[in-house]
């Protein structure tokens, strides 16, 4: 019997839902929780099972650990903001409950991707005997098992590493983001960073790009951009030369995104409104559209992989992995938009790894660090098929 605590009832929090519950036998009770409490009741109603549900602050690690100990989870499914990993980490270190996330630790005031503050409770969580998984999305998550799989199955040594995101999906609106907005403009406006040579070098924002044809897509403009999961693979993957990570965006999206930068509307900083103090990106997401319901008009796919070169019996190898998620597939199956789902899916695996005991340990760790095997098996079933290409 294992008992499960979904917190965050957004796009990915309903595919991870819907996913748990399809797999009884791993998950048998499942609990969402949110600080809307109409989102997990909508979600709920959507799936032929029992889901329970609970209304929580995530931000509020008192009320964290009043929900856990009512309900005493095995595992916490972390899909809520990245803001608040930690006071869901420190609320499972007080209740003894294991943790999975997939995305890092950010604070509110800067945009700064760092695992340093999680890698900090290793020591903690390892004293208390439970575990902590770390970005077990899709970019993080799969693209981390990607590169752990080369490494493991057709690499004695990894070099260079290029993680390229692509959505050429269509959803016919002149401006949203595919997942929360506040998370992706910070991400996207932030400066740049690539590995190279054991040195970070930092790029302007969207600086340096190039052209890429990707498979069933065809040719498109990808960017290069900080993400993190390249600080922990250059962490844990040895004899990494280069590391870059590249996403690709349409005209259309940069163009709005540099009008609304010029104006301000891309500030995280509080700003003096009519007596009040207002922060301007949080009032461009309310206006914004919600990622959650782009589903329904979605069109087009999705195609991440990681560009792969090393050396193999000390022959020079060049190495592609890579998926392809369609977004009207997604809804159908879902009610779901592709980038929600290629981050649900991940999560619920990485879930059903621990739940398992197939992956276990005691401390904090990133997805790479464990055998990529099991987890690359259940991708496909689970409806995130893979192809690799040796070039």
């Amino acid at each position: 019997m294992n008992r499960v605590l979904i917190i965050g009832a957004g796009g990915v929090g309903n595919v991870v839902t819907r996913k748990c519950a399809k797999v009884p036998e791993v998950f048998s009770e499942i609990f969402l929780a949110s600080r809307t409490i109409d989102k997990c009741e909508k979600i709920k109603n959507k799936i032929d099972r029992r889901i329970e549900t609970a209304q929580v602050d995530a931000d509020n690690t008192g009320e964290l650990i009043a929900l856990f100990n009512k309900i005493s989870p095995d595992l916490v499914i972390n899909v809520a903001l990245p803001y608040q990993d930690l006071t869901i980490m420190d609320a499972c270190l007080e209740t003894g409950v294991n943790y999975l996330d997939t995305a890092n630790y950010e604070p509110p005031d800067e945009a700064k991707f760092y695992y340093k503050w999680q890698w900090d409770y290793h020591t903690r969580f390892k004293e208390r005997g439970i575990m902590a998984l770390l970005g077990c999305g899709f970019d993080p998550g799969v693209t981390n098992v990607f590169c752990a799989h080369a490494l493991k199955e057709h690499f004695d040594e990894i070099h260079f590493v290029d993680i390229m995101d692509c959505n050429a999906g269509d959803h016919g609106l002149p401006f949203a983001t595919n997942f929360n907005p506040e998370i992706n403009i910070r991400e996207v406006t932030a400066k740049g960073k690539y590995y190279e040579n054991g040195q970070w070098i930092e790029i302007e924002p969207l600086s340096v790009h190039k052209s890429f044809d990707f498979p069933e897509i065809g040719h498109r403009e990808m960017y290069l951009m900080y993400h993190e999961e390249m600080e922990s693979l250059t962490k844990n993957i040895p004899h990494i030369k280069r590391m870059r990570f590249w996403m690709t965006f349409s005209d259309e999206y940069l163009t709005h995104l540099r009008v609304l930068e010029n104006v301000g509307m891309t500030r995280i900083d509080p700003v003096a409104f009519q007596g009040s103090e207002i922060v301007p990106l949080k009032f461009l997401k309310a206006l914004l559209p919600d990622p959650g319901s782009l589903g329904k008009n979605y069109r087009g796919k999705t195609c991440i992989g990681c560009m792969i070169e090393g050396v193999k019996d000390k022959t020079p190898l060049s190495y592609y992995i890579y998926n392809i998620c369609e977004h009207e597939v997604c809804y159908k199956e879902a009610q779901a938009q592709a980038v929600s789902y290629t981050t649900g899916v991940p999560a619920m695996i990485g879930a059903m790894m621990m739940l398992s005991g197939t992956w276990k340990g005691e401390g904090v760790f990133n997805i790479e660090e464990f055998n990529p095997t099991p987890f690359m098996e259940k991708l496909g079933s689970y409806g995130l098929p893979w192809t690799e290409k040796f070039l």
